[in-house]
C-alpha cells in the first residue's frame, strides 16, 4: 500500500511544470542562503570547485559549478572510452538483439530509449552503461571519447526520478523521461551519449557554443540537479574494463574500457 501511494505521489508530481517551479527556486538569489547547508548535507567537496563557495550565485549556480583545473585526470590511454561524468554504475552489460537487460529489474528496448531513431541497428548488440549522478556529484557531462557530433535529438518527456525508488517502482522511467541524445563519431565507430532528466532537474543544457568536434574529456552538457546517463557503444567496438561492476562509483575521466580497432573494410 505505502508502495502504490509513493507511486501515485510520483506520477503527480511528475511533470514538468513542476521541474520549472523547482528550477526557477533554485536560481533565484534567494536561494544563495542554502548552499552551505546543501553542500553540508550532501557531503560535497566544495575545495574542488573553481569558485569559493560564496561566490556562486543561487543554488543552481553551485549545483552546476564547474571543478579547478586538475580536478578530474582524463585516462590518456590510446582508444580509452572514458566515463562522461561523476557517477554510480547503477547497470551495464552487452545490448541483447537491440534489449538493454535488467536494469533494476526492468528491461529496456533501444526502440523505446531513442525513441525509434534510424541508428537504432547500429547499437542492437554493443555495450551500455547506466551511470546514475546523485546530488553530491559533479553535474558537468564532458565527451567520452574523442570524435565529431553527428546528431542531436532532444526528446519530451516526463521528469520521474531515476534513483533507486524510480528505477524499482515506477515502469521504465529511463526511456519514458525527458532525454537529450549525442552521437558522436569516433575513429572506431560511433557511441550515443543518452542524457535523461529527472525529477526537479529543471533543465539538460549543452554548453554553449556547441561544440562540432570534441576532444576525449571535454565538456559537453550539464544537468540542473542529479540525474542520469545512459552510455552506448556501437555493435563490436566497444571492450570493457573486467574490474568494474554494478553498485561501483566512477569519476569523470576514468576509463571505462577500450574501443576496438577499426576493422579493414576489405
Amino acid at each position: 500500500m505505502n508502495r502504490w501511494l509513493l507511486r501515485s505521489m510520483t506520477e503527480l508530481t511528475s511533470r514538468k511544470f513542476v521541474s520549472r517551479l523547482t528550477g526557477r527556486l533554485a536560481k533565484s538569489p534567494i536561494s544563495r542562503r542554502w548552499i552551505p547547508r546543501f553542500a553540508a548535507l550532501y557531503r560535497i567537496p566544495v575545495e574542488e570547485a573553481e569558485k569559493a563557495i560564496g561566490e556562486y550565485a543561487s543554488l543552481n549556480d553551485f549545483f552546476t559549478r564547474r571543478l579547478k583545473p586538475g580536478s578530474r585526470p582524463v585516462d590518456e590511454t590510446p582508444d580509452a572510452l572514458v566515463s562522461p561524468v561523476d557517477a554510480l554504475i547503477t547497470a551495464c552489460g552487452v545490448i541483447k538483439d537491440g534489449l538493454l537487460l535488467q536494469i533494476k529489474g526492468q528491461d529496456y528496448t533501444l526502440e523505446e530509449l531513442l525513441n525509434g531513431s534510424p541508428r537504432i541497428a547500429q547499437y542492437r548488440d554493443g555495450f551500455f552503461w547506466v551511470l546514475y549522478l546523485s546530488p553530491t556529484d559533479y553535474h558537468r557531462i564532458h565527451s567520452p571519447c574523442s570524435g565529431t557530433v553527428v546528431e542531436s535529438e532532444h526528446i519530451a518527456g516526463r521528469v520521474y526520478p531515476v534513483n533507486e525508488f524510480g528505477l524499482t517502482s515506477m515502469r521504465r522511467v529511463l526511456s519514458r523521461n525527458e532525454r537529450l541524445v549525442t552521437y558522436i563519431v569516433h575513429e572506431e565507430g560511433e557511441i550515443a551519449v543518452v542524457k535523461v532528466g529527472a525529477l526537479n532537474v529543471s533543465s539538460i543544457q549543452y554548453v554553449e557554443p556547441m561544440p562540432k568536434k570534441l576532444e576525449r574529456g571535454q565538456e559537453l552538457a550539464y544537468f540542473e540537479f542529479g540525474s542520469t546517463v545512459v552510455l552506448l557503444t556501437e555493435n563490436g567496438t566497444f571492450r570493457p574494463r573486467s574490474d568494474l561492476k554494478i553498485g561501483d562509483k566512477v569519476k569523470m575521466g576514468e576509463k571505462l574500457g577500450l574501443l576496438a580497432p577499426k576493422r579493414d573494410p576489405g
